[in-house]
């Protein structure tokens, strides 16, 4: 079975390859940049190459689709790099083809605030994408960069589907008839996805979860069987936005960033002030198992199971990783 998981942010080590290789992952779109600038994100570029050379066994840099296939024969996890914010290319429109370029192969225009190119989840006030945004979504869509918009807010997204000449993608986000959080989907979201041919990247994050960690795996599948209904089972992933190995600083960094001197809490409360607890159903890459074994209860056909673990997925960053003049 291929196994690919639409997003994780792991503090990764030697142990960790080993237990998402051991559990069959065939590929993970890994976070390298949240808040870092063009400088920070090549010297996080570098660590990961580093990565490479230490644990060529257990990992391999996914560019293509084609790598991804490599990595389930050679036995090894493929490593698809993504940013979860514009901040790496700043200013500048260049920057985009350079990423791509160093393997960059997603990029989310907004991460909960409004960007350069974007609005986040969390503003008040979405006036949509910007003039800055138009370039850069024509740009992503010319060499094969694919366009998350997994922390942006409503109009945004709906315009970035309008604007793209390629279908998008929401990494990890559930639909918020589950759950209503902010980074949660609205069925207008879900339905315009579907139309266009984007994917959807179902989340295990807590707070993404109908009763947070104590949500079970009948109610998760419940809702992937709806989804399915909405976007369609062809388009239709998982990206758990697993996060593991990290302190609390690392949590703070991701919500606060340099843009505040407080402590931004992000989703939840301001009694949220640790990572949350996964459920017991979903504690690590290892439980995808579990995943297929309650899809299956809800009513998935092996073919649909295997669709959602992982070939969707692929099928889809196929058309998306090469240049516009080769994607078909």
């Amino acid at each position: 079975m291929i196994i690919i998981d639409g997003l994780q942010y792991v503090n990764w080590n030697r142990e960790l390859f080993q237990k998402a290789k051991d559990a069959g992952v065939t590929a993970i779109h890994v976070t390298i940049a949240y808040w870092e600038n063009t400088r920070e994100t090549l010297a996080n570029i570098g660590d990961w190459h580093r990565l490479f050379r230490k644990y060529p066994e257990l990992i391999m840099p996914v560019r293509t689709s084609a790598d991804i296939s490599s990595a389930q024969r050679s036995g090894r996890v493929g490593i698809v790099f993504g940013f979860q914010n514009c901040s790496p290319i700043e200013d500048d429109l260049r920057l985009v083809q350079v990423f791509h370029e160093l393997g960059v192969r997603v990029m989310q225009l907004s991460y909960n605030n409004q960007s350069l190119l974007a609005a986040g989840c969390y503003e008040a006030d979405d006036s949509g994408i910007t003039r800055f945004g138009k370039e850069v979504i024509q740009e992503m869509n010319r060499v094969g960069m694919l366009i998350d918009m997994s922390h942006s807010a409503e109009r945004s997204t709906l315009e970035a589907m309008e604007l793209s000449s390629r279908p998008i993608a929401i990494t990890h986000a559930n639909p918020a008839f589950f759950h209503d959080a902010l980074r949660n989907k609205s069925t207008q979201v879900l339905e315009a996805l579907g139309e266009s041919g984007g994917m959807l990247g179902l989340s295990l994050y807590p707070f993404h979860l109908k009763n947070g960690s104590d949500c079970t795996l009948e109610s998760f599948c419940s809702m992937a069987v709806k989804a399915a209904e909405i976007v369609g089972v062809t388009q239709l992933g998982i990206g758990s936005d697993l996060c593991q190995n990290w302190d609390y600083s690392t949590l703070e960094w991701m919500r606060s960033g340099r843009w505040t001197a407080d402590t931004d809490y992000g989703e939840g409360s301001a009694d949220n002030q640790d990572w949350p607890r996964q459920p017991n159903w979903f504690a690590s890459s290892r439980d995808f198992t579990n995943i297929a074994s309650g899809l299956e209860a809800a009513g998935f056909g092996d073919a649909d199971v295997r669709a959602i673990l992982g070939e969707n997925w692929l099928n889809f960053f196929e058309q998306s990783f090469g240049p516009a003049d080769e994607s078909n």
